[in-house]
């Protein structure tokens, strides 16, 4: 076996416009303070009324651990929810505390506290997509309460969500296989539920040169043992962020009602958002075969100028829970969404030069998608002699209907990202998006984990057989074939506190048919399966857990070879991991995380560019994260993150580097009360050294956010 191998580790004018912001938010939350009737209430610590513990008892959620920042573990698909200790992965789970004292607005903020991941898009960018351990993970692929296919196309807020959870590494067995096909990882966001405490809490935000926004939370549960609950978030944000004369809007409400009683457990959720991002920060491509990389320009300017888009998303889903008896439980689920885009769409007719001159067309790219997701199984537990079981057998599905409108202007014209000229008139009609396609995956899995010794040696098996069908739409190709991944998981606790562990598990993605141009035209691949070996050690120190991974990937890639086409190339993905959170000190929470990486093109057509380095891919990765609750000064709470990302290559033939970048993110957040009332006045500034830098993924690269300023306040009434 070859053996692994790493590199070695080789406010000055904003000062004005922060006290005037703050300013506002303070105002804003006395407004609202003041505004209500004067009753009084009994008296109740800041940490009684924020989301702290209850949502573990209502939505059966982990327990966060200590600092409050992650949760002792998450959902993981049919295995159910675990804790971090008895499974054999590596999985992050970030809670709403986190969330609201980073001001999180989507889901790229949170992930990229993990230096395995990061996002491929910079605030402000076109939509969001992702990077676990060197392979990509699109938007559409984050699951939404463990149902793949409903989450918007382009980013997901964080207003509605109580935990965004993060499985690292292929996870066709536990979650089954999302539109995409994504298989370096998976992410999941889970809806928040209403609590036992009332909630009503006002957010009022500041971003960026104009952006305001306003946030509405409310919690109320009923009943005789508070078996009933009703949590609606209102959401309306306006104004430019971080681009000179962007606009970005966000528009959201959702409504989730749940039932929480002894044997039964049921829940539904609506959601709509609607969205417009003018200017947004553009992708970009390099010319093939250039060597020196273009200085990144004005990160506040976009070099499209008058780009634009709009989105719409409508989500509707429930989920059931019924225990049968003590040992055996059924559940299900359902949902439906509708997402549409309109988008003026500028395409880059020939790439970027070293210069920074390239051309380009205008048009209208306008897209919908109609899906449908669900799952059902059931989970039982059961001894045989010395060994418990707890098995379960499961189902999922997905159905998407999806069509596009798609136009550019003939003629392209010359621009450069410096000095940008603006986009071709478009002279035609918008028009409809017609049916272009329609996708069907189905599978089932069955899996067993088993329990000897106490509970100190678990043994996970499982296997899901996976279809996925494209039909046959105006004419294109039909395709439909079935593959079976497989998962043994291993884990040995040498005590309560230490875990060792073991997987081999793999992720599917979709085959494909050979062209008709091709030796074998119209041959069917089946959905190729990524394999993954992983191997690791966790330990809980009682107020901070450390872990080390070492993983490697292989993917198998499509290549036309001899006019034959195959999915006989290889990419082979190896890193060692390691992790860091909790509390060192009382008061001191600590989110720390390195990645080191080697990504090479094992297998490639006509042994071209084969060894090299696979593009997009950093060899290191770092992350540091501190909050400190400031002694002697009750309420005020500093923070501060650092998110490094090395040099890597952009092309396949190695011939362009990279350069890597660093950015530091500063913030503070003081808890006091007004009127009797809690309020929790946030201030934070992301890139505080405003560095300019190229955000890099494989085959495209897009400008870094400029310094940015974010300001909030949080009244509960």
């Amino acid at each position: 076996m070859t053996s692994f191998s790493f590199a070695p580790f080789s406010l000055t004018p904003t000062a004005r416009l922060v006290r005037h912001a703050l300013g506002f938010a303070t105002l804003a939350g006395l407004a609202v303070a003041h505004a209500q009737d004067a009753e009084p209430r009994p008296s109740s610590t800041l940490q009684e009324v924020q989301v702290v513990d209850q949502a573990e008892s209502i939505g059966g959620l982990q327990k966060k651990y200590s600092g409050g920042q992650l949760a002792r573990g998450g959902a993981l698909g049919i295995l159910g929810r675990t804790d971090m200790l008895d499974v054999p992965f590596s999985t992050t789970n970030y809670t709403s505390e986190l969330i609201d004292n980073q001001q999180g607005l989507t889901v790229s903020d949170v992930v990229m506290n993990d230096a395995s991941v990061r996002t491929l898009q910079a605030r402000g960018g076109f939509g969001e997509d992702y990077q676990i351990r060197g392979l990509s993970v699109g938007a559409r692929d984050v699951a939404m309460n463990g149902l793949y296919g409903l989450s918007p196309a382009t980013r997901m807020p964080l207003e509605m969500i109580e935990r965004v959870e993060v499985l690292k590494g292929p996870g066709a067995l536990t979650q089954g296989v999302g539109p995409n096909g994504s298989v370096g990882g998976s992410i999941n966001v889970v809806t928040k539920r209403a609590h036992d405490i009332p909630l009503t809490r006002l957010t009022t935000t500041y971003m960026g040169k104009a952006q305001f926004g306003t946030h509405l939370d409310v919690g109320r549960r009923f009943g005789k043992d508070n078996e009933w609950g009703v949590r609606a978030n209102g959401v309306w944000r306006n104004g430019e962020g971080n681009i000179d004369g962007g606009r970005q809007r966000l528009g959201l409400g959702s409504l989730g009602v749940d039932y929480a009683g002894t044997r039964l457990r049921a829940s539904a959720d609506l959601l709509y958002s609607e969205g417009t991002n003018q200017n947004f920060r553009p992708q970009a491509a390099f010319l093939a075969g250039i060597t020196q990389v273009p200085e990144v320009p004005n990160p506040r300017q976009s070099f499209y100028p008058g780009a634009a888009m709009s989105d719409k998303a409508k989500t509707a889903m429930t989920r059931l829970e019924y225990d049968v008896t003590d040992r055996t439980t059924v559940y299900g689920a359902i949902g439906y969404s509708e997402v549409s885009s309109q988008q003026n769409f500028p395409t880059a007719a020939t790439r970027i030069n070293t210069a920074g001159d390239f051309t380009v067309r205008n048009g209208y790219y306008d897209e919908y998608n109609k899906t449908t997701s669900g799952d059902a199984g059931v989970r039982t537990k059961f001894s045989t002699g010395p060994v418990n079981h707890t098995a379960v057998l499961a189902a999922n599905f997905m159905q998407r209907e999806t069509g596009y409108f798609y136009q550019l202007t003939p003629t392209p014209v010359p621009s450069n990202i410096y000095r940008p000229a603006p986009l071709p008139a478009i002279t035609f009609a918008r028009g409809t998006p017609a049916k272009s396609a329609e996708l069907e995956q189905y599978s089932v899995a069955l899996a067993d984990t088993m329990s000897l010794f106490n509970d100190r040696l678990l043994a996970t098996l499982g296997m899901r057989d996976q279809t996925i069908h494209q039909k046959s739409v105006n004419g294109s190709i039909a395709y439909k074939a079935s593959s079976t991944t497989p998962l043994v998981g291993l884990v040995f606790k040498f005590d309560k506190d230490t875990a060792v562990y073991y997987n081999y598990t793999a992720g599917l993605s979709a085959g494909g048919v050979a062209g008709a141009t091709t030796a074998n035209a119209g041959e069917v691949f089946a959905p190729q399966k990524s394999k993954q070996h992983e191997i690791g050690i966790k330990r809980d120190w009682g107020t901070l857990v450390t872990q080390a991974t070492v993983y490697q990937i292989e993917r198998p890639t499509s290549m036309t070879e001899n006019n034959v086409y195959s999915f006989g190339g290889k990419q082979r993905n190896r890193g060692l991991e390691l992790t860091a959170y909790g509390e060192i000190v009382r008061g001191l929470r600590l989110m720390a995380s390195a990645s080191f990486n080697q990504a090479k093109l094992l297998r490639t057509a006509n042994g071209a560019n084969q060894g090299n380095n696979a593009p997009g891919v950093p060899d290191r990765t770092y992350n540091l994260g501190l909050d400190w609750d400031v002694p002697g000064a009750p309420g005020l709470s500093l923070n501060g993150r650092v998110i490094s990302t090395s040099s890597m290559n952009y092309d396949a033939a190695n011939l362009l580097r990279m350069p890597g970048w660093s950015r530091f993110d500063l913030g503070a957040r003081y808890a006091t009360k007004v009127a009797g009332k809690n309020l929790v006045i946030r201030a934070s500034v992301e890139n505080v050294a405003d560095k300019a830098y190229w955000v890099t993924a494989s085959g495209y690269v897009t400008v870094g956010a400029p310094r940015t300023l974010m300001l909030s306040a949080s009244l509960d009434f």
